[in-house]
């Protein structure tokens, strides 16, 4: 035992003298491989390694389409002199944030109570046991923003860790207590109809009038508030909560945070016209705004959200899907070292390519000899939101056409081509639905494809998910939103397909989630496992960020697994983890949209079952006629010939009429008449 001890420090000190990303399948983590900096990756080993020599820890999280990480990289982490004083004074690990959410989110609230601005690059020292002591985001390399320089913190921190322990211990008892609280969130009860009106209200306010989106310049989607917007809309037919969410569509689909020639929208915009994005295209955005785009078309019927829906969806499918089904999860901000050159074009550049059909072109898409962009332009619509006539918008598509052509040309955008579990959940249950609204089997099975690749690919012989996938490896422990999410696309496949495999899987990962991230004592969901052993703290929260929080997409589940199987178990669950949070609506209810939209959902459904062939030609006709309707509370079941539903189902025992598909809307307790007739089932939902 002895001489294996000691083999093992000299084997990890040894690797601590050099680089070993190379090991790694992140992408963002082989990004730095070739750094002069000796990055290490985070693990148990690691943190002992640390232990044995006594050194601080410098974290640094990012991830591959991050703009200003690569800046933080060429600046810093590639110049040897920099490197070298990391390497003498420091143990350095490299965490890609979306393989490690866990971690990211514990140091990025560690940054945030140390009353700092949490982003990244997250730039966070820490003992040897891995406890925060100080931190920040990007630091250039030499004095400038307002920042010190790199080398100037490097050669603080070492100071202070060599000789002020006692301010280190302070900042790390005050933060450990901190972080501790991070599991105690402000109890409450369930949340009564006329408070979400309020809150949506209120939110409603914070809206630009012109533009749309949240207050000013950056804009960021922020879909579930605008969900949270356009359901207080439905309960109280405010026009200003309607006229919030359809203008911020609008210009966001007009705008240049959106791809005019690839489709796909970008992870947000630097100025309040959504003219100028931050480049990185994200998966969860695009599944978060396809959900919401159908939501909204369902009501307006605009054809500019269904181009939009459909173009980002073929995007999915020509550039963001593995040829076994799994999404990945982003493009690049950045090609040739360049934010953003993939995508701007000069005046020239078009002129070239269109010949006399440009005029057109530039005066729709804001082309101008000087560009809208540090000299080039990004193409947007913002000039001219309207749509044309259907020439002139067959012309500009068939212009799109050839620049797309001419754009493949050039040096791409890096693609991140790992897969996690959580955003494929996400945008596998936006392409349920909306391959269900717009009647597009092909995208129903792009859902069901990629269901099937996390199912076989990134299981664990136990049962449990992994949270990551790449180039074959299947890793890390999975997080309360990889198994929240991937429930609620099981469950809309489920109701679009009606095959009851997809139920199944979704109940089997609540019993998971039961038995490893349960809080028995406050209730609630950690976001990570009784066994993940190399974290400092269990964080237990229901705020969103960019996407929906955990706890706040387990009230959806937690809620349609109630209605779909009648256990009132999953409906007594679901009030626990509302009230569990519930309290926090008194000091910020802006990041609780998710857990606000899920209570709607656990009181106000609106279930719709239809008896008859779901292959039948009048089956199909009642299903066109519901999700004809915008429904953001609809639970729907279809129940084939000689199948039954739950004893306790308002609508249990209710027959077909005529023996023709009927369908029964139910509200609580309560079903209406059979309903036969598309227009009269559309009516009544119309009402509701």
């Amino acid at each position: 035992m002895k001489g294996r001890g000691n083999s093992f420090i000299l084997e990890r000190q040894m690797s601590l003298d050099r680089n070993t990303l190379g090991s790694s399948t992140s992408p963002y983590l082989l990004q730095h491989r070739d750094n002069p900096v000796h990055w290490q990756q985070w693990s148990s080993e690691t943190l002992a390694a640390a232990r044995a020599e006594q050194k601080p820890i410098l974290l640094s999280v990012g991830y591959a389409a991050c703009h200003w990480c690569h800046v933080m990289a060429r600046e810093s982490f590639e110049d040897p002199a920099i490197a070298a004083l990391m390497n003498e004074h420091f143990v350095n690990v490299k965490v890609d944030r979306e393989e490690r959410p866990d971690l990211d989110a514990i140091y990025q609230h560690a940054l945030a109570l140390l009353g700092e601005h949490g982003g990244w690059p997250l730039t966070m020292f820490l003992t040897p046991d891995g406890e925060p002591f100080w931190g920040g985001t990007y630091f250039p390399p030499t004095p400038r923003f307002g920042r010190p320089g790199f080398p100037d913190v490097l050669r603080t921190m070492a100071a202070v860790w060599q000789s002020e322990r006692d301010k280190v211990e302070k900042n790390v008892v005050a933060l450990r207590e901190a972080l501790a609280r991070l599991a105690s969130p402000e109890r409450g009860g369930l949340i009564p109809l006329e408070v979400m009106d309020r809150i949506a209200e209120r939110l409603t306010r914070e809206v630009d009038p012109f533009n749309g989106g949240i207050g000013n310049a950056p804009k960021f989607p922020q879909v579930g508030v605008f969900e949270l917007i356009w359901r207080g809309w439905r309960r109280t037919k405010a026009m200003p909560m309607r006229d919030a969410v359809t203008r911020t569509l609008e210009h966001m689909a007009q705008g240049g945070i959106y791809d005019h020639l690839g489709g796909g929208f970008a992870r947000y915009a630097v100025d309040e016209r959504w003219l100028v994005p931050h480049f990185e295209k994200m998966l969860y955005d695009n599944a978060q705004l396809v959900a919401l785009m159908t939501m909204v078309w369902q009501e307006t019927r605009a054809p500019l959200l269904e181009q939009r829906i459909c173009e980002t969806i073929e995007w999915v499918g020509r550039e963001m899907t593995h040829p076994e089904g799994g999404y990945f999860s982003s493009l690049d901000a950045d090609s040739e070292h360049e934010e953003g050159k993939f995508y701007v074009w000069s005046e020239h550049e078009i002129d070239k390519l269109l010949g006399p059909r440009s005029p057109l072109f530039k005066r729709i898409y804001g082309v101008t000899p000087e560009g809208n962009w540090e000299g080039k332009n990004i193409l947007n619509r913002l000039g001219a939101m309207s749509l044309l006539a259907e020439k002139e918008e067959a012309d500009l598509a068939a212009d799109r056409a050839v620049l797309f052509h001419a754009r493949a040309e050039r040096v791409r955008p890096g693609l991140d081509d790992k897969i996690l579990a959580d955003w494929n959940g996400l945008m596998i249950g936006a392409l349920a639905r909306s391959g269900a609204v717009f009647d597009r089997p092909d995208w129903l099975d792009l859902a069901v494809a990629a269901f099937s690749f996390v199912t076989s690919k990134m299981m664990r012989d136990d049962g449990r998910l992994s949270h990551a996938w790449r180039d074959g490896v299947a890793a890390h422990p999975a997080t309360l939103d990889d198994y929240a999410n991937m429930s609620r696309a099981a469950l809309l496949l489920f109701e679009t397909t009606g095959r009851r495999d997809f139920l199944q899987a979704a109940e089997r990962w609540i019993e998971v989630l039961d038995r490893h991230y349960w809080d028995s004592v406050g209730d609630g969901y950690f976001f990570t496992a009784d066994d993940t052993s190399d974290i400092i703290a269990r964080a237990k929260t229901a705020q969103d960020g960019p996407v929906p929080s955990g706890n706040g997409t387990m009230v959806d589940v937690l809620a349609r697994l109630y209605f779909l199987t009648g256990k009132d178990a999953y409906r007594e669950k679901a009030e626990r983890v509302v009230a569990a949070f519930s309290g926090e609506l008194q000091r910020n209810f802006f990041p609780l949209a998710a857990l606000i939209n899920g209570a709607e959902l656990l009181q106000s459904a609106v279930q719709v079952v239809i008896r008859g062939d779901p292959e039948a030609d009048d089956t199909k006709a009642l299903l066109r006629a519901i999700y004809g309707t915008t429904l953001p509370n609809l639970i729907l079941q279809i129940v084939p010939p000689g199948a039954s539903l739950p004893a306790d189902h308002p609508a249990a025992g209710k027959e077909p009429e005529a023996k023709r598909a009927t369908a029964y809307v139910c509200e609580g307790p309560v079903c209406s008449l059979p309903l036969t007739e598309p227009a009269i089932l559309a009516e009544d939902l119309g009402r509701r």
